[in-house]
């Protein structure tokens, strides 16, 4: 990153696993400047929205069909793009609902590359970001939302099942029997520098025609997230749960459980993934990602043996899946 021209509009790509990516962008860019980021009108609630607009956030209707606020949000990020606005933006266009990377969106992109010309002043540099969780918060409800014949809870249950949640941490605190919720990963890809891809793909997209532009910005999206997807980490709790998705019926020993990791582990490093161990302590790894399991009880352990909990393999799988893509053979 310190090789980056300090003049250059610099964007970080993300893959969308979480809101809580908002704040780990803003974390991330905290010692440079406040991330432009545009957030659906769902989170423009108290204190919710004064949260993300206090981080750079601005809230936009997404799949408006109104000519004239598209026009204006286009204008938006053309100009913030063109005066070197440092950015996030998240190509998906929403949270992943089952675990899995998915097609870019290419809106924002698109409105980003009418603020770049180049025999400008400034040079584009998009930045991959692969970001991964332990622990998603949402991811319940995100499966729920992947089920089109799932009961979803009406506004009053989601509140109670919120407060609910917060008052059971509360309570573990309070008797010294919480635990955190695992690890939080990100990683950075090589940057991009807009100049250097325009010259060698040979394409100017300020001289480019409707059609053609279509093409070169879906070309351009699929390449930014083919990006992210290769440095998407790999932490404990989707490791773990590769395990038990693949075999649901059997039960593992610690041991056999160790050894299945490992060689998932060489696997993924032999497809050039990056594997997260904690403490670089592979016992420390799995007993980690083995507590949370079970503290969610997506496991179930008997005589030492541990088994996938047949009721939550769908959670399992969600976890599972946001590694899947990093093995060879594996379709996004």
């Amino acid at each position: 990153l310190q090789r980056i021209d300090p003049d250059a509009t610099v964007v970080f790509v993300m893959n969308h696993r979480s809101n809580m990516d908002y704040v780990l962008a803003g974390y991330l860019a905290a010692d440079q400047a406040a991330l432009s980021y545009a957030v659906g009108e769902w989170a423009r609630i108290w204190p919710l929205a004064q949260l993300i607009r206090a981080m750079g956030a601005y809230f936009v209707r997404r799949n408006s069909r109104d000519e004239l606020y598209r026009r204006v949000l286009e204008r938006y990020i053309a100009m913030a793009t063109h005066g070197g606005v440092p950015q996030a933006v998240f190509p998906e266009g929403g949270l992943t609902r089952d675990g899995r990377l998915r097609a870019p969106k290419l809106g924002v992109l698109d409105y980003m590359m009418r603020g770049f010309w180049l025999d400008g002043a400034r040079d584009l540099v998009f930045v991959p970001l692969g970001v991964n969780y332990d622990r998603v918060l949402e991811d319940r409800s995100l499966l729920l939302q992947a089920d089109p014949a799932a009961r979803r809870p009406g506004g009053a249950k989601a509140l109670w099942n919120t407060l609910a949640f917060a008052m059971h941490n509360l309570r573990l605190m309070l008797q010294s029997e919480w635990h955190r919720f695992g690890y939080a990963c990100v990683n950075f890809g090589s940057p991009l520098s807009m100049r250097e891809y325009c010259a060698i793909h040979g394409v100017d997209f300020q001289k480019l025609g409707a059609e053609a532009r279509r093409d070169a910005i879906a070309a351009l999206g699929s390449h930014l997230m083919s990006a992210v997807g290769r440095i998407v980490p790999v932490v404990p709790v989707p490791l773990l749960a590769a395990v038990f998705v693949r075999e649901p019926e059997a039960r593992h020993s610690e041991l056999e459980l160790k050894a299945a990791v490992e060689a998932l582990i060489e696997a993924f490093g032999a497809a050039g993934a990056h594997v997260y161990v904690p403490r670089r302590d592979l016992d420390y790894a799995l007993s980690v990602g083995l507590r949370m399991l079970k503290l969610r009880r997506l496991v179930e352990e008997r005589d030492g043996l541990y088994r996938a909990n047949p009721r939550e393999l769908s959670l399992l799988g969600y976890y599972a899946n946001s590694i899947a893509h990093l093995l060879p053979g594996r379709e996004r």
